[in-house]
C-alpha cells in the first residue's frame, strides 16, 4: 500500500481537475465536429508547447527516435480518447459524457499493475466497483443517451492506459512535460488528420476552416490553456502520484462539469434523479480513497 499524499498535492489535483472539467463545455461551445474540434485542439497544442520549449525556456525539442516513436504513440492513444470523450459530448450530453468518463478508476486498477508488473491491489478494484455501480445507475436511467455513454466508457478505457505510460516516462526517462506535451500533441493531431475524412465524410478538411462566432477564441482557450497548461501539469503531477491516484482525482470531473453545464445550459432539467444517486457513489470513492489510505498509514507500527 502507498503512503498517502500530502494534501497540498491533493489540492493541486483537484484545482487541475476542476479546469480539466471546463473542457466538456468549451467541447459544446464549439461548433465543429468531434474529430475536427481535437484536430485544431491538438495542433495549437503542439505549436503552443514546442514554442515553449524551445522560444521561452531555450531547451532542446528533439529527441532521440525511441523516445520520439514512444511519446507519439502515447499522443495517439490521446487523440482517440478525447475524440471519443468530444463525441460523446454531441452524441449525448456533457453530463452523460463525464459520467461514463468516470470509471477510469476501474480500468486503471487493473491497466496499471499490468504496465507496471505489479499486483491488482484490493481497495482499488473495490473502489472501482463503486464507481462502475455509479454507472449503472446513470445507464439505468438514461437509456435514450446509450450510445454516447458508450463512446465515452471507450474514451475512459483509452484515458486508463496513457497517464500509466506518461508516468513511466516521466519517472524513468527522466522527460520535461512540455517536451512530452509538445510530442504527444503532434502524434494526436496526426492520428485525427488521419481519421477525419473517414468520420466525417467528404469535405472534412474544408470544415475545419468554417469556425463560426467565437469558435476561435474557445479553441485558443482549449488548445492552450486546458492542454498544454493542464496536460503539462499533470504529467508534473505524476512525479507524486500513482497514476491510479491521479485517475481516481480525476472522477470529480463529473461533479464539476455537471454544476458547469447546470449553469450554462441547464443541463440538470434533463437528468433523472437516479442520474444523481450515480454520481454520488462516484464522489464516494473519490472521498474515500485518500481517507482509506491515511487510516492505514496512521495503523501501521513505528519503527
Amino acid at each position: 500500500m502507498s503512503a498517502p499524499m500530502p494534501r497540498h498535492i491533493y489540492l493541486k489535483l483537484h484545482l487541475l481537475v476542476a479546469l480539466l472539467a471546463m473542457t466538456a463545455i468549451l467541447g459544446r461551445l464549439i461548433t465543429l465536429s468531434a474529430t475536427g474540434l481535437v484536430a485544431w485542439r491538438t495542433l495549437l497544442a503542439a505549436v503552443g508547447a514546442a514554442v515553449l520549449v524551445g522560444v521561452v525556456l531555450r531547451r532542446r525539442l528533439w529527441l532521440p527516435w525511441r523516445q520520439g516513436v514512444a511519446l507519439l504513440g502515447i499522443g495517439v492513444i490521446i487523440g482517440v480518447h478525447w475524440m471519443c470523450f468530444f463525441g460523446a459530448v454531441k452524441l449525448a450530453n456533457i453530463s452523460i459524457c463525464l459520467a461514463g468518463m468516470a470509471t477510469i478508476a476501474f480500468f486503471t486498477a487493473f491497466t496499471e499493475p499490468l504496465l507496471e508488473r505489479r499486483r491488482v491491489r484490493p481497495l482499488e478494484v473495490w473502489l472501482g466497483l463503486l464507481v462502475v455501480l455509479g454507472i449503472v445507475l446513470v445507464a439505468g436511467f438514461e437509456r435514450g443517451r446509450l450510445l454516447g455513454l458508450g463512446v465515452a466508457l471507450l474514451g475512459s478505457l483509452l484515458a486508463a492506459v496513457f497517464p500509466v505510460l506518461n508516468r513511466y516516462m516521466v519517472r524513468q526517462e527522466r522527460m520535461a512535460p512540455l517536451v512530452m506535451v509538445a510530442w504527444e500533441m503532434a502524434g494526436a493531431c496526426a492520428i485525427c488528420l488521419a481519421c477525419l475524412r473517414w468520420l466525417d465524410g467528404p469535405g472534412a478538411y474544408a470544415a475545419l476552416l468554417q469556425l463560426r462566432g467565437w469558435d476561435g477564441l474557445w479553441l485558443l482557450l482549449l488548445g492552450w490553456v486546458c492542454t498544454v497548461f493542464a496536460h503539462g501539469y499533470h504529467i508534473h503531477l505524476l512525479r507524486h502520484l500513482s497514476a491510479y491516484t491521479g485517475n481516481l482525482a480525476m472522477n470529480c470531473e463529473p461533479i464539476y462539469g455537471m454544476l458547469a453545464a447546470a449553469l450554462v445550459f441547464g443541463e440538470h432539467r434533463e437528468l433523472h434523479p437516479g442520474f444523481y444517486a450515480g454520481t454520488a457513489a462516484i464522489l464516494g470513492a473519490n472521498l474515500l480513497h485518500p481517507w482509506i489510505l491515511g487510516h492505514l498509514a496512521r495503523q501501521r507500527p513505528k519503527t
